[in-house]
Parts: structure tokens; C-alpha cells; sequence
């Protein structure tokens, strides 16, 4: 058996301005609130490797792994999948941008699959996903919202 989850929010920004802040990784940090770290190992293209750690968990413990993105800015998607998958037999994610008359839709799917040693199965991870991830859509709808209303607050300079 397999997990798969969809997730999805409307930012009311431009669609460029919710590319660009999701996709700028080195700052998912203050994006998101579950991780204390992200570090960009690779470029090559469209394609970036990148480490996140999270912040400890209720035991203490620290999960940290190792990801691949591959954005197509044309079609509005970015594909990931982790590399180290740690208690995951596989995780991939899709990420799905969409403008919209109220902004820009963001949509996640994923699909994955815990391993027999994980502290979770599936339907486990299914749950804990379905929880987050609308807390962590919310804030970054947020963030991107109140960036957007201090780009449009923002005095113009003189040419």
C-alpha cells in the first residue's frame, strides 16, 4: 500500500511573485515553519539538490534528508523527489501553480511509501501529511500575501 496526499491553497499574489518565493529554497527556512535549514548542494539547470533539516520533534530528535527539484517554469511545476529517503521507501512531491481570478492556486501532490521500520505506515504519514500541510500552505500564503502588499505599498523611485 501506498500514501498519496492533495493539498492545495490560493495565494492572492501574482503568479511570478508565488514562483519565486517558493522556489528561492535558501530562504524555505522563513517560509516555512518546520524547518531550521535548508542547504543547496547542486545546481545543474532547472535542477537543485538541496539537504533540509527540520527542527527537533517532539522527542528531540532531528530529521534531516536529502532532496532533487526539477522546476519547469513554462508548464508551472516543479517535481521533487527525496534522495535520501530515510524511513520513506520513496517520496515524490508535485508541485502545481495555476493562475486564478484570486490569485495563484498552489497545489501539492504526493506520493509515497513508509518502509516497514518507519515510526509510521502509510496511513500514518497520509494523516500527518493531510495535517501539515495546510498549516504550512497557510503560512506561506501569508508570507507571500505580505510581501505582496508591500511591493505594491512601496514608494517608487524617481528615473
Amino acid at each position: 500500500m501506498a500514501g498519496h496526499t492533495e493539498n492545495e491553497i490560493t495565494i492572492a499574489a501574482p503568479v511570478d511573485l508565488v514562483w519565486e518565493m517558493t522556489n528561492d529554497l535558501e530562504s524555505w527556512p522563513q517560509l516555512f515553519s518546520e524547518y531550521a535549514s535548508c542547504e543547496v548542494l547542486s545546481r545543474e539547470g532547472d535542477t537543485v539538490t538541496f539537504r533540509l533539516t527540520m527542527h527537533p520533534d517532539e522527542n528531540g530528535k532531528v530529521w534531516s534528508w536529502v532532496s532533487e527539484r526539477v522546476a519547469d517554469r513554462e508548464k508551472l511545476t516543479v517535481r521533487a523527489r527525496r534522495v535520501e529517503t530515510g524511513p520513506f521507501e520513496y517520496m515524490n512531491i508535485l508541485w502545481e501553480y495555476e493562475e486564478t481570478p484570486d490569485g495563484t492556486r498552489m497545489h501539492w501532490t504526493q506520493d509515497f511509501a513508509m518502509k516497514p521500520d518507519a515510526p509510521v505506515d502509510d496511513a500514518g504519514m497520509t494523516e500527518i501529511i493531510n495535517r501539515n500541510s495546510p498549516i504550512q500552505m497557510a503560512l506561506i500564503r501569508d508570507r507571500i500575501e505580505q510581501a505582496a502588499g508591500e511591493r505594491r505599498t512601496a514608494p517608487s523611485r524617481p528615473a
